[in-house]
């Protein structure tokens, strides 16, 4: 049988919908999909059983807030039990929380299509480090699943592996639900308590946390969310930002109440914005962060309150990651006195972090490759280098691991592109985190000689003619280093590309985009300063500089960094094939202000990309 999905680590995904309308709110699946969801539990449970040999494996199971997500995960449930694995099923549960809960246990499913439309879903997979299987051990998966569905007997080994399931033992499983999902918000708030404060005991977090509340009792802050129907509505959310003493102001909190499209871009953030407007003109006047995660709850992009125009403004997802960077960077150098973070030594500074001494920590923050270029200029005013993997969560999270074996101290990773951000040891977005990482910087200043975050990046930036002690949100993204980036749910940043090869189109575009620099060099120089350029390939974790073969990037993310006579970058454009959606991606990254010449750029780019894709 074909089972019709993109299989990526980041999650295997389809319409699931009945209809085949990816905008379908229907709870029914097909009868060939409920077999598809067996034959992935049952691919699952092998893999589990081959990993835990010597007793049985205890796998966690939720969904988000999708219509099909119990459907999917009943027959999941009974493929599971039917190969002898334990199971706990927690219903809805945000993506955050079951990876932090599953860290106990042996291993979960996670029954989800992240920002999809609705009527799509799909299925993640993962062990008990925090996050989803790695490419590698994603492959052994699909491979294992499509070899079960190749089988001329797929459907009624399917069928048979969903009857082999004792229904009582199904029955406890729906019995335990509501008992399980109290643990999991448990477990979950404690997990968030040691990532926000990057503290393993509990005083120090205490400490910060208290700190967090005192502060908030003098200036008081309230947080909007536009739950859109969410996994969150579920979560610690409310509970959590009210023990912190920070008032909340729920819309959409109704979990599976889907009002808007999924996404967490720009075009969605202004419900969010039109409520925190609403508060400011009933005079509640604390409304100044918000915030709209996307239905597994992973990821949530931000709204805040410009006092400066008056009305709430949306951030772009750039600057969300640039500021959860700052935040996390200026935290760790805080929690160290003023010093080098986390226990650097002020030899590090002076050394430049000097990476011939092995036995020196260094710092580091680990991006995907569309990340804009300036989180670099952030890193390096703390003394940080910036890595850069493949798009993809897991590629990140397990660059960020790499880089921890070779002794760097990496605090903060992500996807800048996409916005929202992983604090270490977290290993997935999470919107709590992001959230905390902009409450941190507005709420921890200056005390005594110790200085506040803000005041620590615009000494670290060199602009400590912006710092003033009544700062608020607006200044500090006053302080960013200017970049104009391309969104990546812009309509000009998705292209349909006929060419399924996209090493043979890479090879083609590098043929065309050559001709066009010797075309065109000069004007290049002259109007935007381009000087040289350099074509980078990133496959998984493994970024290769100076490639002379665009077609080694493959499948993965192809960048054309473009510098000026003095050998410093000046913009960059960007390409690679989503892996969960059948689509192009394009984007490009420009220092400083300048729109017209990115649209100029993406353009060009664009232009390229179709002349490649017609040879």
């Amino acid at each position: 049988m074909n089972h019709g999905m993109i299989t990526s680590a980041s999650g295997w995904r389809k319409v699931f919908a009945v209809s085949g309308d990816e905008e379908d709110t229907t709870t029914e699946i097909s009868a060939d999909d409920t077999v598809l969801s067996a034959l992935a539990a049952d691919t699952f449970a092998h893999y589990m059983l081959e990993k835990k040999s010597d007793s049985k494996p205890v796998v966690i199971v939720g969904t988000d807030a999708r219509p099909t997500g119990a459907s999917i995960a009943d027959a999941m449930l009974r493929a599971l039990l039917a190969n002898g694995i334990a199971v706990q099923y927690a219903g809805i549960i945000a993506a955050p929380e079951i990876m932090a809960y599953a860290r106990d246990f042996d291993g979960f499913v996670y029954i989800s299509a992240s920002h999809n439309p609705v009527g799509h879903n799909g299925i993640k997979f993962g062990l008990n480090d925090g996050g989803v299987l790695d490419r590698d051990e994603n492959a052994k998966l699909v491979a294992a699943f499509e070899e079960r569905c190749a089988d001329a007997k797929a459907v009624q080994n399917g069928i048979a592996i969903m009857e082999r399931c004792d229904e009582a033992a199904l029955d406890w499983v729906y019995a335990e639900q509501h008992a399980v999902k109290q643990q999991s918000v448990s477990a979950y708030r404690s997990f968030e308590k040691r990532t926000i404060s990057a503290a393993c005991d509990i005083a120090s977090q205490n400490a910060l946390f208290s700190q967090i509340r005192a502060s908030v009792k003098k200036n008081p802050l309230g947080v909007v969310c536009d739950m859109n129907g969410s996994a969150r509505t579920l979560s610690i959310d409310e509970a959590f930002l009210a023990d912190c003493g920070i008032n909340f102001y729920a819309i959409n909190n109704q979990p599976g109440k889907i009002a808007h499209t999924i996404i967490p871009e720009p075009e969605n953030l202004v419900y969010c914005a039109r409520k925190m407007n609403k508060l400011h003109k009933d005079g509640v006047t604390d409304a100044l962060l918000g915030y709209m995660p996307d239905c597994d709850g992973d990821r949530g992009n931000i709204v805040y309150w410009n006092e400066v125009t008056g009305k709430a403004e949306v951030l772009k997802a750039q600057e969300v990651f640039a500021l959860s960077v700052l935040s996390e960077l200026a935290y760790a150098t805080y929690k160290n006195g003023g010093l080098p973070a986390h226990g650097l030594l002020a030899k590090a500074i002076q050394t430049k972090n000097d990476e011939n001494d092995p036995d020196e920590q260094r710092l580091g923050v680990a991006v995907n490759c569309p990340t804009s270029m300036r989180i670099e200029e952030i890193a390096a005013a703390f003394g940080a280098h910036v890595f850069r993997a493949e798009v993809g969560e897991a590629n990140v999270v397990n660059l960020a691991r790499e880089k921890r074996e070779e002794n760097y101290i990496v605090p903060i990773l992500g996807e800048g592109s996409n916005g929202g951000n992983i604090t270490h040891p977290a290993a997935v977005r999470d919107p709590m985190n992001t959230l905390f990482a902009l409450i941190k910087l507005l709420v921890l200043r200056d005390v005594g000689d110790r200085k506040g975050l803000f005041h620590l990046w615009c000494e670290a930036s060199c602009q400590l003619d912006k710092y003033k002690d009544d700062f608020t949100l607006s200044d500090v993204i006053a302080t960013l280093p200017v970049y104009t980036t391309t969104g990546v749910s812009e309509k000009r940043a998705i292209l349909h590309i006929n060419t399924q090869n996209h090493a043979v189109l890479k090879r083609r575009f590098q043929k065309v985009f050559e001709d066009e620099w010797q075309k065109k060099r000069v004007n290049l120089l002259k109007k935007y300063g381009f000087c040289s350029y350099e074509a980078i390939a990133t496959n998984g974790t493994k970024e290769t500089h100076g490639i002379e073969d665009f077609g080694i990037s493959g499948k993965g993310g192809l960048k054309i960094l473009f510098y000026n006579e003095k050998t410093q970058p000046l913009a960059f454009i960007w390409m690679r094939g989503s892996g969960t959606e059948p689509v192009f991606r394009i984007m490009c990254d420009v220092k400083g202000s300048d729109t017209k010449m990115e649209r100029e750029l993406l353009k060009w780019e664009t232009e390229m990309l179709a002349t490649a894709d017609q040879e």
